[in-house]
């Protein structure tokens, strides 16, 4: 297989045959792949063209994977504050029985991890979604008619279901997502995904505010039978989208392949700068007898260092986003409300609603500026930040405890502002990141890792947090302090920057000895009046520039 340098040489040495330095137009100076970014230069890409659009169309087909997520998560925060529903189940907003009855949806998720990666390689990114969300719709069908039966178990059964639904679903949505987006639009795309997951939230949470209006059963039997709605289209429309370009290719489907990048990502045009770089890259990087074919094999998650590297990556962030303290304003929101003295439910299930249309706001803002700033440098400030938001809250929450109204609305006040951080900087990297740092080969077994991660840490969150806010109350938020401070440090020194690459281009920088300062690098490029590169420099991080062409 030819490696990424010797793509390069080729690239820029058939224009060094005709071109010499003296023919040197223009000078730029650049973050990540030098072919990437001829290709924005000579071919700038259109973002309203009507195949983008129609790109665009698709992946929100996409993106309702990760409602289903947002949709549970939000639903238990909301429906522990329904008095019929912890009666008719005989729980509490907090403790252990709590932490029970909601982990069943995390236990579900940690059984589908073996099943994650053949659901999604062996038929393709489509089949992975449609398989996942019939599971979810099966699963809220045994979970609401239990209603009839009153069976406890039934509905743990139905909560199963949906989490081993939506540990499938939840990464065949953003693998296929990455996959057939523009290389240009990628990051700004599978950014938005993750706002769904919000959307999912505030429909739940808006069912079960307006549930409260009726009496009984009914009151929270509305929100968790509306938890069809989104897996239930994904059922519908998944046979109407394209299927992953990359996919089609590893498969024998050039031809299709070739078809797919043509129409939306060349405007039409099979000889686009876009197409060729792809389909060189295809040819150059996709194993076409990987073990992503063979459904027992996960060798190429372990198979050498670049390949570790890449899972540390994947791993790190998946299980980072689940402990910067999300989980407690997610499912436990009412339980911290509780703590802040806030114990009316209406007013704490209005919380719930406007917590949620802020995460969409920001969550949305965010995914526009994941390729302007840099995914390491979103990562590195939400981590700062939420770190400083929850000494806000810990000191306020001190307070509120003394039964002061003021540091009541105070601890309030600074979840809102967690939230707009968190929502900023970590929800569109939650989906983005984790999928683009694995290759080809590893990438849908490379997500069941992803999802282990996720589930160790909602159910870390699911059992442990409960119980001490039930024991140590407002105290318990001292360990978000100190561990979003850890968080910030690690990534800066081990998390690389995959902005201005495509999937592929970041095979070179998985394989440099430094992987994080690899990433970091600019590279100035002289280029002629065609925008084609005549020659280009690394500079270093210190300012070092060395020739390479």
């Amino acid at each position: 297989m030819a490696t990424m340098t010797e793509k390069h040489s080729g690239d820029i040495q058939e224009h060094d045959e005709y071109l010499d330095k003296q023919a040197v137009a223009e000078v730029k100076v650049v973050t990540g792949d030098e072919t990437f970014n001829q290709a924005m230069l000579k071919e700038p890409p259109r973002p309203f063209s009507s195949s983008a659009l129609l790109l665009y169309a698709f992946s929100l087909v996409g993106f309702f994977c990760s409602t289903t997520n947002g949709y549970d998560g939000s639903l238990f925060g909301t429906l522990l504050a329904n008095k019929a529903f912890t009666g008719f189940f005989n729980v509490q907003d907090v403790g252990i029985w709590t932490g029970i009855v909601t982990s069943m949806y995390q236990i579900g998720s940690v059984v589908a991890i073996p099943f994650i990666g053949p659901a999604i390689d062996t038929f393709g990114r489509k089949f992975g979604m449609f398989i996942a969300a019939f599971i979810i719709v099966l699963g809220v069908i045994i979970q609401g008619t239990c209603i009839r039966t009153a069976s406890v178990g039934q509905f743990m059964g139905g909560r199963f279901l949906l989490g081993f639904g939506v540990g499938i679903i939840g990464s065949a949505g953003p693998i296929y997502v990455v996959e057939i987006s523009h290389p240009a639009h990628r990051g700004v795309v599978t950014g938005l995904y993750n706002v769904f997951w919000p959307v999912g939230a505030i429909v739940a949470s808006g069912a079960a505010r307006g549930g409260l209006n009726y009496v009984g059963n009914t009151s929270w039997l509305i929100p968790l039978w509306l938890q069809i709605m989104f897996p239930g289209l994904i059922v519908l429309l998944v046979w109407f989208l394209p299927e992953s370009p990359r996919w089609l290719y590893v498969h024998g489907k050039t031809e299709k392949a070739k078809a797919m990048l043509a129409k939306f990502h060349g405007n039409g045009n099979p000889e686009s700068e876009w197409i060729k770089l792809q389909l060189w890259e295809y040819e150059a990087h996709l194993e076409m007898n990987g073990a992503d074919k063979r459904w027992w094999d996960y060798r190429a998650v372990f198979k050498n260092r670049s390949s570790l590297y890449r899972l540390m990556s994947n791993c790190l962030v998946s299980l980072f986003g689940q402990w910067a303290g999300n989980g407690v304003v997610s499912y436990f929101l009412v339980g911290f409300l509780v703590t802040a003295g806030v114990t009316d439910s209406i007013t704490q299930n209005n919380l719930a609603v406007g917590m949620n249309a802020v995460q969409i706001v920001f969550a949305a803002l965010g995914a526009c500026f994941v390729d302007r700033l840099g995914r390491r440098k979103m990562l590195i400030g939400v981590n700062a930040a939420c770190c400083l938001c929850w000494i806000g809250v810990t000191i306020a929450c001190s307070q509120a405890a003394t039964g002061s109204k003021a540091a009541s609305a105070a601890t309030v006040a600074m979840v809102y502002i967690f939230q707009v951080c968190y929502s900023f900087g970590w929800t569109p990297m939650q989906a983005l990141y984790p999928v683009e740092v694995l290759s080809f080969e590893m990438r849908a077994k490379g997500m069941a890792f992803s999802n282990l991660f996720v589930s160790i840490g909602g159910l870390v969150n699911q059992f442990g947090f409960p119980v001490a806010l039930q024991n140590i109350g407002w105290e318990t938020y001292i360990v978000f302090c100190v561990w979003c401070a850890v968080q910030t440090i690690i990534i800066y020194f081990l998390i690389p920057e995959t902005k201005n690459r495509t999937l592929e281009e970041l095979d070179a920088i998985f394989a440099s000895p430094n992987p994080r300062k690899a990433s970091t690098e600019k590279k100035k490029l002289e280029l002629d009046a065609n925008a084609n590169i005549v020659h280009f420099q690394v500079v270093g991080n210190n300012g070092t520039e060395r020739s390479v062409l």
